[in-house]
């Protein structure tokens, strides 16, 4: 068995255990489905893909590692996960575990840079750093959509739940903010990983 395949089922394996962990212990089902589902899509996409296409093991963790907080989001409610030491140690008024999992997300703008550089989509180097950023940012918009749609929809505490605003008039923009911020620091990891191959 090669060694990435090993590394990948070692967070297979931590995703599922988390998962069980997770479902056992939701605080309310219908926000779970809704918030696991994204972390399940990616899980599946990956697998379903692995055999065609193979990221690096940096790229595999950042998206381990963004499913490991939205599963983490999908038990509690991302308002909910316990997260209060980190709030008080800044001193903020509201919980902040959402805008970390949306840096981390954002971060995952490393995968469409190497997917397009190592595909050669685009010929220079530059640009398939940017595609991972404008993705990304992309992405960051139809998310806010999806969220304020399915809050609209909805209109009770599941929706309030998943939309996450916590009263922040600016939360969709701040949300946005960190996704961009997390693909910024995506694109310097695929600058320091990939510009001498």
């Amino acid at each position: 068995m090669k060694k990435q395949t090993k590394f990948l089922l070692v967070l297979l394996g931590i995703l599922l255990i988390e998962t069980v962990w997770s479902f056992t212990h939701a605080y309310d089902m219908q926000v779970w489905w809704t918030e696991y589902a994204s972390a399940l899509f990616l899980m599946l996409l990956f697998g379903l893909t692995y055999k065609k296409f193979q990221f690096s093991n940096l790229s595999y963790f950042v998206i381990f590692f963004f499913c490991f907080l939205q599963i983490i989001g999908a038990c509690y409610t991302f308002e909910r996960v316990p997260f209060e030491h980190v709030t008080q140690f800044f001193g903020f008024a509201r919980n902040h575990y959402d805008r970390v999992a949306h840096f981390t997300i954002g971060v995952s703008g490393l995968l469409v840079s190497e997917f397009v550089w190592r595909k050669k989509i685009v010929s220079s180097f530059k640009w398939a750093a940017l595609a991972g950023i404008i993705f990304i940012m992309a992405l960051a918009n139809f998310w806010e959509l999806i969220e304020w749609t399915y809050a609209e929809i909805d209109g009770g505490t599941a929706g309030a739940a998943f939309l996450g605003s916590q009263g922040d008039i600016w939360d969709a923009q701040k949300d946005m903010l960190m996704d961009t911020l997390g693909a910024l620091l995506g694109c310097a990891l695929f600058c320091l990983k990939f510009r001498k191959h």
